[in-house]
């Protein structure tokens, strides 16, 4: 059987964020991604991941039966054993990336320059809507809406934690439920 996928530098960002608060003099605590509430931020990101998850199935539904949306593939890795685990470190990479960076650094910076919080919310939400045109037109307003929900959260308990962990849940029920669901079921989009 082939390999499977060698890590990639996506981190990266992660760690230049991390950086660059200790360099003006903060840390990763200043965004809230640390250890210091672990069942605050399990409980929030679980029940954010219930919640905005099953929502969001919902409205993909939805958008591809109206043709706002593409049928996104998650994955085409074959299928050996370590394809789930890698689609769950997947999944956890991409939350990382996506609310350390375009949500807890960019809002906090933000908020520094002296934006209004709306102003910097929509600018972060815009961010995160416009990186996931490659969905079509549903996937970015889904996800925009998503960094208006997760970016006025962070701005009201500065703890993207949470948000990692709710964002690494609905993506790895994504990633590993359409790979192991796809043709099985009629009502996921092939």
């Amino acid at each position: 059987p082939p390999l499977p996928p060698r890590p990639s530098s996506v981190l990266m960002p992660v760690a230049l964020v991390v950086y660059l608060l200790f360099r003006s003099g903060e840390s990763n605590h200043t965004i809230g991604l640390d250890g210091r509430r672990p069942r605050f931020d399990l409980g929030v990101g679980a029940t954010l991941a219930a919640i905005i998850g099953g929502a969001g199935l919902g409205l993909y539904l939805i958008a591809h039966a109206l043709g706002i949306s593409l049928t996104v593939v998650v994955s085409n890795i074959p299928a050996y054993w370590w394809r789930d685990p890698v689609l769950v470190l997947s999944a956890a990479q991409n939350a990382l990336l996506e609310e350390v960076v375009v949500v807890g650094y960019l809002l906090t910076r933000l908020r520094q320059f002296n934006w209004s919080d709306n102003r910097a919310l929509a600018a972060s939400a815009f961010l995160r809507g416009s990186y996931h045109l490659y969905q079509g037109f549903g996937g970015f307003l889904g996800n925009a809406i998503l960094g208006l929900i997760f970016g006025r959260m962070f701005q009201l308990r500065g703890r993207v934690k949470p948000l990692v962990i709710a964002h690494t849940l609905i993506d790895a029920v994504a990633f590993v439920g359409y790979v192991e669901l796809v043709g099985h079921v009629s009502w996921l989009p092939a």
